[in-house]
């Protein structure tokens, strides 16, 4: 018998989840559900909105502020030539609509600051950080703090990537100034200064949004409390283990 709150485009859209006892029918309802934040909508943000949107998550909001150049078609894979100098957010809301036309987008093209990032995550179930540089980062990171929203941070540049989910739920859980504490006078280097492998953005990506599905879902162990890497020149993943810090500006005791 058909369950009474899925119609049959679903039932064949989501066919391949429901086949997951992990997920099955009460978890792609809560996937349908589900708010998430992607704050960047580039390399790392473009795989992860379009396997979110696949996934049927309910709503999804994308905030970036930047239009598509040429350069960028390299790696993000949601563009296309006919986009070039295009809102980021506009043509990605567009193919996630395309993808999946039962879910909400909303594209939101500003700037990331602490206002908007505030009522982004009081407004979230998770938060998906995809921008590049640490000021956003940081906002982010105080965001999620504040709004107790789980977070999960990506990055890559060159060959390597990283992930990790900070949960601010859980009372022991490191938060991202935990793993980098804000130095405001240290360069900080990007994609344009030093390049970056196009698929490892794809990878990166990718698991960020495995990240949240579980998160959402409360199946399998997440990346909470500990970093994974990844050097793509090899193929070596590496997990660390990452602790909260007490004297963590953001999260710690004495802040």
């Amino acid at each position: 018998m058909k369950p009474p709150d899925f119609s049959d485009d679903q039932l064949s859209r989501y066919s391949r989840h429901l086949l997951l006892p992990e997920i099955d029918l009460a978890g792609q309802t809560r996937l349908g559900q589900a708010r998430i934040v992607i704050i960047g909508a580039g390399g790392l943000g473009a795989p992860a909105a379009l396997y979110l949107a696949s996934s049927g998550i309910g709503r999804i909001t994308i905030i970036d502020d930047d239009d598509i150049d040429l350069g960028n078609l390299q790696r993000q894979i949601a563009f296309r030539n006919s986009d070039l100098g295009q809102a980021k957010t506009d043509r990605l809301r567009a193919a996630l609509i395309t993808l999946n036309p039962e879910i909400r987008v909303d594209a939101v093209n500003r700037r990331a600051d602490a206002s908007l990032l505030a009522d982004a995550a009081a407004n979230a179930d998770v938060l998906l950080d995809c921008s590049d540089n640490f000021e956003t980062r940081f906002a982010t990171n105080q965001a999620s703090l504040s709004c107790a929203t789980p977070l999960i941070s990506g990055a890559a540049i060159g060959f390597q990537g990283q992930v990790c989910t900070f949960d601010p739920r859980q009372v022991a859980a490191p938060c991202y100034r935990c793993l980098y504490p804000e130095q405001a006078d240290t360069p900080q280097e990007t994609c344009r200064d030093r390049g970056v492998f196009a698929p490892l953005v794809g990878i990166i990506g990718s698991i960020q949004a495995a990240e949240a599905i579980k998160l959402l879902l409360n199946i399998g162990r997440g990346l909470s409390g500990r970093l994974l890497t990844i050097d793509a020149l090899t193929m070596t993943p590496r997990l660390v283990k990452l602790s909260k810090d007490p004297l963590c500006p953001a999260c710690g005791d004495k802040r």
